[in-house]
C-alpha cells in the first residue's frame, strides 16, 4: 500500500484478505500456536523463520495493525505495546544500558518526563532536559560521550510546544544517535516525523488513533534509515552478538530496516511482556479506519475554540499553534500545515477560583484526565490531578492554577463554543 495516499492507508493497509478469508482483521484470541515438530518451532526461537509461538512476543492481529501504522508513518517495521508509556520506555531502553545518557526536550508529557528522569535514572540511565526552543549550540552542549538517544514530542502534552524536528534530528545525527519522536497528538495524518529526519516514532494509540477511549495501547515504528553498524560502538545491543539468541547480531542479520523492532520484540517484549491484547489491537484498527476523517474535525474544532477564546475578555492567554499570535505558529506552518490537533490550553484571568467555577458549569465537555477522544473532555490540573500543590508549585511545574486544557472532540463546533461561553458567563 506504500504508493497509496494516507487516507487510503488508514482504511486498507496492513491486512489484505485472501480468497474466502475474513474481510475484517481477524482477532486471533490465542496465547499459543501449534506446530507439527519441535524443529519447526525451534526455527522460530532461533529467529531463523517467521511465525508465531506465543502471543506475548507476537500475534497475527497485532502484526496486521502494526503494519498499518508503519505504512501510515512511512516506516519499515512496527510493533504494538500495552500503552504509550510502554512504547516510549521500550524505544529508549532498546538502545540504552546502565551508564548511558539521554537528551530530551523538557516540555514532554509529565508521565514520560517522570519515566526518564526518575524511573530510568534508577536503572542507571541519566538524562539532560533542554528547552524545545534551544539553539543548536545549547542542544549540542547537552550531549555527553555516553548519549545514546534524543527524545521529543511533535506536539507536547499539555504544553503544546511544537518540536523543531529538523534541528533535533540534525544535532542527534551529528553525534551518531537516533532521534525518537512521540507523534501521538499530531498522528501521521498531520505530521510524519520521518520526513523531517526522525528515526523512531512512538504513539500512545489510546489517544487519537483509537479515538473513542475504548482501548489502551502504544506503538513503536522504525524508519529503517538509521545506520546502527556505522555507530556500532554506541549500540552494542544491536551490533554485537546476542547470546540469548545463539549469537545473532541484529543489525547484521536484519539490517537497518528490521534490526530495531526485531530486537525490541525478541528481547524486551520477551522479558518484560507489555503486549497489547489482540482485542485492543482490533479496536485500535477500527479507530485507524476513520482517523483521517476525525483529525480534520478535531483540528477544525480546536481552531474555532482557540479563536473564540483568544478574543474573550475573561481569558488571559491561549496556547494553540494554529493561532497566528502563538509562539509556535511558524513551526506549525512548517511541520503541521494541515492542522495540529484538537487540544487547546488557556488561562482564566480569575485564577483558581475562576477555573473552579468554569469547570463546574460545563455541560457538554466532560471532566476527564483523558485527551484526544471523539468526545470533548476538559481538565483543570489545579483542582484535579495536581490539587495537592500550592499555586506557587503549580506555576513552577508549568501548570498554573488558572490553566484549563480542553480536548475538542468531533461534535459541532458551535455547540462546543456555546458550552464554553455559558461556563465563562458564570464567572463573576
Amino acid at each position: 500500500m506504500s504508493n497509496y495516499k494516507i487516507n487510503t492507508k488508514c482504511v486498507q493497509s496492513g491486512y489484505t484478505p485472501g480468497n474466502g478469508e475474513p474481510r475484517q482483521v481477524p482477532i486471533i484470541q490465542s496465547t499459543t500456536f501449534k506446530y507439527d515438530t519441535s524443529e519447526d518451532m525451534g526455527k522460530l526461537f532461533d529467529l531463523e523463520a517467521t511465525g508465531y509461538f506465543y502471543t506475548r512476543l507476537q500475534n497475527p492481529t497485532n502484526d496486521y495493525v502494526a503494519a498499518k501504522i508503519a505504512d501510515m508513518e512511512g516506516g519499515t517495521a512496527a510493533m504494538l505495546t500495552s500503552s504509550g508509556q510502554a512504547a516510549n520506555f521500550y524505544a529508549l531502553f532498546n538502545i540504552c544500558n546502565c551508564g548511558d545518557h539521554i537528551v530530551s526536550s523538557s516540555t514532554i508529557y509529565g508521565g514520560t518526563f517522570n519515566l526518564i528522569s526518575v524511573t530510568m535514572a534508577k536503572m542507571g540511565i541519566t538524562a539532560t532536559f533542554v528547552s524545545p526552543d534551544c539553539t543548536e549550540e545549547e542542544l549540542t552542549a547537552a550531549f555527553q560521550p555516553n548519549t545514546k538517544a534524543v527524545f521529543g514530542e511533535t506536539i507536547a502534552n499539555p504544553a503544546l510546544t511544537v518540536l523543531d524536528i529538523e534541528k533535533f534530528a540534525k544535532i542527534a545525527h551529528a553525534h551518531g544517535v537516533p532521534l525518537i519522536v512521540d507523534n501521538t497528538f499530531a498522528t501521521p495524518i498531520n505530521c510524519r516525523p520521518f520526513e523531517w529526519g526522525a528515526d523512531i516514532v512512538t504513539h500512545s494509540t489510546t489517544k487519537y488513533m483509537d479515538g473513542h477511549g475504548a482501548a489502551v495501547g502504544g506503538a513503536i515504528v522504525d524508519s529503517g534509515k538509521f545506520d546502527w553498524m556505522a555507530n556500532a560502538d554506541k549500540f552494542p545491543g544491536l551490533c554485537t552478538p546476542d547470546e540469548s539468541y545463539h549469537g545473532i547480531t541484529y543489525a547484521e542479520k536484519f539490517g537497518k530496516e528490521g534490526a530495531f523492532i526485531t530486537k525490541c520484540t525478541a528481547q524486551l517484549m520477551r522479558d518484560l511482556g507489555s503486549v497489547q491484547s489482540p482485542q485492543h489491537a482490533f479496536i485500535l484498527n477500527l479507530g485507524l479506519e476513520s482517523l483521517h476523517l476525525r483529525m480534520q474535525r478535531h483540528c477544525e474544532n480546536g481552531q474555532a475554540v482557540a479563536e473564540f477564546l483568544h478574543n474573550h475578555p475573561k481569558i488571559d492567554y491561549v496556547k494553540y499553534c494554529g493561532l497566528p499570535s502563538d509562539k509556535y505558529y511558524n513551526a506549525a506552518q512548517k511541520y503541521l500545515p494541515k492542522g495540529s490537533c484538537g487540544v487547546v490550553s488557556f488561562g482564566l484571568k480569575g485564577g483558581r477560583k475562576a477555573a473552579e467555577v468554569f469547570m463546574k458549569n460545563l455541560k457538554l465537555a466532560a471532566i476527564e484526565t483523558h485527551v484526544a477522544d471523539a468526545r470533548t473532555c476538559c481538565l483543570n490540573p489545579a483542582t484535579s490531578t495536581h490539587r495537592q500543590m500550592t499555586d506557587e508549585q503549580l506555576k513552577e511545574a508549568g501548570v498554573p492554577a488558572e490553566l484549563i486544557r480542553i480536548s475538542c472532540g468531533i461534535e459541532d463546533k458551535e455547540d462546543l463554543i456555546f458550552d464554553i461561553s455559558q461556563a465563562l458567563d458564570c464567572i463573576q
